[in-house]
């Protein structure tokens, strides 16, 4: 079979499609042919080399995706050979007291698979059963592999978070990245008003197709005024953030009194500044957020089928052109999400 490595970190070039034994199903695991897998922010990161921590190389990148069942392990019930499964890309023991209650993202152990552990970037792979979830039917395999990562990050930033609430006024930053399109229309369905920023007409326009009221231009060197002045000069009651330094003060500068800032990335780097005084007389508050419970998968599954959610494919490339998946989504200009499919290989 065919598998994506990374040998050694640097740019897209080192990208690698090598040949790999088929892998086979231990008692619990299951042996998934991949149909889809999407590629996030996160397989840029491992590729170039994360700071301060070091992945075991060659490493396979690739967090979510789709997948049929080619055969199950001893002791694997509720899950079929033939099954089309949605692969969950949150991975930690299921054992902790945060995984027994659902918050599985807050174990102490928690990571993401394609980072903390090797990833589904091939033709098959080995998975233990409790990371899969029934692909409903009626949804297509390709599109649904765009939804995990982003639809339960967004999900954990403005529900289990932020506690966006209907009639509030919610920024997102980024509103054409795959996070920023999952997260408008999270926010729509919730009944919440949605300005999103953009860096292109061609963004504008696709946040607008995603649902958001207002669009401000996050190229003008004053946007947080025109957030001000869409909201009555009183600000966005909750901000979404995920891009970082080059953002920050213009997110806590649109943040209205009593306002939540969340944030679950920093794109643009690690260190921020924060005003005080400007924190705590306004009453606001700043919240971390990584990935989200598994738990809202089958909630989130039930919009995808009502058509409340609709992830936002950009672009379906081979799995043999990965290396142009990520060039694509470094240069800034893919609207929603990239999808890598595997060659049909017989099971």
């Amino acid at each position: 079979m065919k598998v994506v490595t990374i040998p050694v970190h640097g740019g897209p070039e080192v990208l690698e499609l090598r040949d790999a034994p088929r892998p086979k199903p231990s008692a619990g695991e299951v042996l998934v042919r991949v149909l889809a897998l999407s590629v996030n922010h996160l397989d840029l990161w491992v590729r170039r080399g994360l700071p301060g921590m070091k992945i075991p190389l060659p490493h396979i990148p690739g967090s979510d995706g789709t997948g049929e069942i080619v055969a199950l392990g001893a002791g694997v019930e509720g899950l079929e050979v033939g099954q089309e499964v949605l692969i969950l890309p949150g991975v930690s023991s299921g054992t902790s007291p945060e995984d027994e209650r659902g918050d599985d993202h807050l174990a102490p152990d928690y990571g993401v698979r394609g980072e903390s552990c090797p990833g589904i970037a091939a033709e098959f792979v080995v998975l233990e059963a409790r990371y899969l979830l029934p692909l409903p039917a009626g949804l297509d395999p390709i599109t649904s592999a765009a939804m995990p990562l982003v639809f339960l990050t967004a999900w954990g930033l403005l529900i289990s978070r932020a506690k966006l609430l209907r009639g509030e006024t919610v920024l997102i930053l980024g509103g054409a990245s795959g996070v920023g399109s999952a997260a408008i229309q999270i926010a729509c369905d919730l009944g919440a008003r949605v300005i999103a920023t953009a860096s292109s007409p061609a963004k504008a326009d696709f946040a607008r197709r995603m649902g958001a009221a207002d669009i401000v231009d996050q190229r003008s060197s004053d946007w947080p005024h025109e957030v001000a002045s869409l909201t009555g000069g009183r600000g966005a009651d909750v901000v979404v953030e995920h891009i970082g330094p080059a953002t920050w003060e213009g997110s806590m500068r649109s943040l209205a009194q009593g306002g939540r800032l969340v944030t679950c990335g920093a794109t643009t780097g690690p260190l921020v500044s924060l005003s005080l005084p400007h924190l705590f007389m306004k009453n606001q508050a700043v919240m971390g957020s990584t990935m989200g419970p598994r738990s809202a998968f089958p909630a989130i599954l039930d919009k995808l089928k009502s058509g409340a959610y609709r992830p936002a494919v950009h672009r379906v490339l081979p799995l043999s052109e990965v290396a142009e998946a990520h060039r694509l989504l470094e240069s800034g200009l893919v609207l929603g999400k990239l999808v890598l499919t595997p060659s049909p290989s017989s099971p």
